[in-house]
């Protein structure tokens, strides 16, 4: 379910209006198999316990085009050859609702729905003891299942021209299905249309782009609408106007289009379909509302502004980062206790809510990670070569940002403060998507960040999106989007791979290994093993198999075995293990625990052990506990990891660790970057040419020296 389609679980009473191009053809009949679709969807609705109410148009289209027909049946050749006369709107309208009710009441009927039909006009709301009648029949009629059919009586009505004639209490059927909505307390107004929904501009405009919800604030003079309804008096305007009344006063308006199957249903549900009005929308407007194209081109143009900044001002933004943070300590740690306890009433594994939490000392931790950041060597501009290709030309090959990255992160929301100051202190523009677990926290993480952002640069160098929709139409732009870095499982990172041109720097699974050598100090390697396992469960780098030599299994395979149970570690054995030691068979090798739990497996040698590690593990993290310089040589050069140990706890496989002052993640790809990736991953580099006026000319002109200048230096 989309998050700003929440609302919905409590929808009971709703109030369905079809506009006149829903129910008539191109060619002004009824559209019978469209309103057939429709009037089934209804039907399961009222089955399933919702009050439906429906509004409609097209009685005037469909009577102008019974009468006619009528009157070319019964005109002479003589009589067509005249100028047509244009016939009374009034008269359509009589004919043209008898034939529409018979035929509304022949669909229902045949689903087996009772349906009753109330005609209004603008006059009858004017009256008070109308309008409570109104609305007890109405009641009444919903209770006994039928389904009341409005429409305005055009035939009597006073408008001096219906169809032109914007005055009065309502001036169409789109306004009187607002107030209907309103007077009989709607829970939801759908409109159907011919299109999907508002869009920026007219619909056949290929530039134009669908607005998923309508914020008044900001789409109220940014839209340019098209042509109105191809039979009715409205349009898209008329409908915005009438959406934006009810909206505004308390009842949800989803505008959606009447052609495409069970769309009224999907509304129901929860689905992304049409545009929606809210009286709350203009809350949402930062993270749902800004077009993923423009999202991203907005980083990208706030990239360049950063990059443009001297060291010291970018320096001086990443401190006031750091400052915001702490000054900000109690409001990031109230939104962090909200999710944090929304997970646990969920029922989410604790491992999952311990990777949520984020304490007042970690806060500050982070804090300090920025400021480390900011103390760095600037990292952009940095001259990697430089050679003198001819005499007076220089060429230098010199670091640069990537542009935007895309992030999509897991549920720690710490990640999402480690990524944007590395964004800052590279350059880069940024878009993140955090785990819906951390909302909040995410949420007001951003919103700090961003505020400590100087107006030169603007706050839209850092996005955040909240909605999984988004992510699809973000992994189309690689135009604007340069690099996608997914940190979550390997199924999260095949499928991101699988959807988009954008190259990607996969964060797979931790399944990090630990392999204790028949030649290993034991004392060291219980120290090494409790603390790869118990240190952060949760971590990435955390231990989540043991590997153990054959000749330990009579003595120290249990007194390794004999630590983790102290520490509350659950152990789970491998084949060889079962018989040695006795606790639960591992279903599978290759899993991440994430938790106090690990697996053990005995191997003869440590070329068993490698073979195993490239098995069953993720290229992450693995480490040897060995006092043999041999042994441990031969498995720091033949382990195809991204971080390989000896004698030292996986667990210093972390960005600040190494001295990065962060990471974005740890990458188990082999190209652009591997390992904890941190300001250097997320650059590239770029020629710079200095000349004095040559030319090529077929090389005739130009003596090539290529002296490398950093060296002679």
């Amino acid at each position: 379910m989309d998050p700003t389609r929440a609302f919905v679980k409590n929808v009971k009473r709703v109030v369905v209006k079809v506009g006149t191009a829903v129910v008539t053809r191109d060619d002004g009949r009824l559209a019978v198999g469209r309103l057939g679709a429709i009037f089934e969807q209804l039907e399961k609705l009222n089955s399933r316990g919702f009050e439906i109410i429906l509004v409609t148009s097209g009685a005037v289209g469909a009577g102008r085009q019974r009468l006619k027909y009528r009157k070319m049946i019964n005109s002479s050749f003589a009589d067509l050859q005249k100028p047509q006369v244009e016939l009374d709107g009034k008269a359509c309208a009589a004919v043209g609702q008898n034939g529409l009710m018979a035929l509304y009441d022949t669909l229902f009927s045949q689903l087996d729905v009772t349906s009753s039909q109330l005609l209004v006009t603008d006059n009858d709301f004017k009256n008070a003891d109308f309008r409570v009648q109104l609305c007890q029949t109405v009641d009444s009629l919903l209770d006994l299942r039928s389904i009341p059919i409005f429409n305005e009586n055009d035939a009597i009505s006073t408008r001096r021209a219906p169809y032109e004639d914007s005055s009065g209490i309502f001036w169409d059927n789109d306004s009187l299905a607002a107030l209907l909505a309103m007077e009989l307390k709607a829970d939801l107004l759908v409109l159907l249309s011919d299109v999907d929904g508002l869009y920026s501009g007219p619909p056949s405009d290929p530039r134009s782009k669908l607005i998923h919800t309508y914020v008044k604030q900001k789409h109220q003079k940014a839209i340019s609408f098209g042509d109105k309804s191809r039979m009715g008096r409205g349009g898209m305007d008329a409908k915005v106007k009438a959406a934006s009344n009810a909206a505004y006063s308390g009842t949800p308006v989803v505008i959606a289009s009447g052609y495409a199957a069970n769309n009224i249903i999907k509304v129901l549900n929860g689905e992304r379909v049409g545009t929606l009005f809210h009286k709350d929308a203009h809350m949402w407007i930062p993270v749902t509302e800004i077009g993923p194209h423009e999202m991203a081109g907005s980083a990208r143009e706030a990239s360049r502004r950063l990059q443009a900044l001297t060291t010291e001002e970018r320096k001086k933004i990443l401190l006031d980062v750091a400052a915001a943070l702490e000054a900000n300590e109690q409001f990031i740690m109230l939104e962090n206790d909200a999710d944090v306890e929304t997970a646990r009433d969920a029922g989410y594994d604790e491992a999952l809510v311990a990777r949520l939490a984020l304490k007042a000392s970690k806060i500050r931790a982070l804090a300090e990670s920025v400021r480390k950041l900011a103390e760095m060597e600037e990292p952009i501009g940095h001259v990697l070569k430089r050679t003198e290709l001819a005499e007076g030309l220089i060429l230098e090959k010199k670091t640069c940002p990537l542009g935007v990255l895309l992030i999509v992160f897991e549920s720690r929301p710490d990640a999402l403060v480690q990524i944007a100051s590395l964004a800052i202190r590279s350059g880069n523009g940024l878009l993140l998507k955090g785990g819906k677990e951390a909302k909040r926290s995410n949420a007001i993480l951003h919103k700090v960040i961003t505020s400590a952002l100087p107006e030169n640069v603007g706050t839209k160098l850092i996005g955040l999106l909240t909605s999984r929709e988004e992510i699809p139409d973000l992994l189309k732009l690689d135009d604007v989007i340069d690099l996608v870095i997914p940190r979550g499982s390997n199924k999260l990172v095949s499928q991101i791979k699988s959807s988009t041109k954008i190259p990607v720097l996969g964060h797979s699974d931790g399944i990090c290994h630990v392999y204790v050598d028949k030649a290993a100090n034991l004392e060291m390697a219980k120290k090494i093993v409790l603390d790869a396992k118990t240190d952060y469960p949760a971590a990435c780098n955390a231990m989540e198999t043991l590997l153990v030599h054959k000749d330990l299994t009579s003595g120290g395979l249990q007194e390794l075995v004999k630590e983790l149970e102290q520490e509350g570690v659950t152990l789970f054995a491998g084949p060889r293990v079962n018989g040695v030691v006795n606790f639960s068979k591992a279903n599978t090798f290759h899993h991440e625990y994430n938790s106090k739990a690990c697996t053990i497996e005995i191997v003869k040698d440590v070329d068993e052990a490698i073979d195993h590690i490239h098995s069953y593990g993720s290229s992450h993290t693995e480490c040897i506990v060995t006092d043999d310089h041999d042994v441990a040589e031969h498995f720091l050069s033949r382990v195809d990891s991204a971080a390989v140990f000896h004698n030292a706890s996986t667990r210093f496989c972390d960005g600040a660790r190494f001295g990065l002052g962060a990471e974005v993640g740890i990458s188990t790809s082999k190209i652009h970057a591997r390992g904890p990736v941190g300001v250097e991953g997320l650059l590239t580099t770029r020629w710079v040419l200095r000349g004095k006026g040559q030319v090529v000319e077929g090389d005739k002109g130009v003596i090539y020296t290529h002296k490398d200048l950093l060296k002679a230096v």
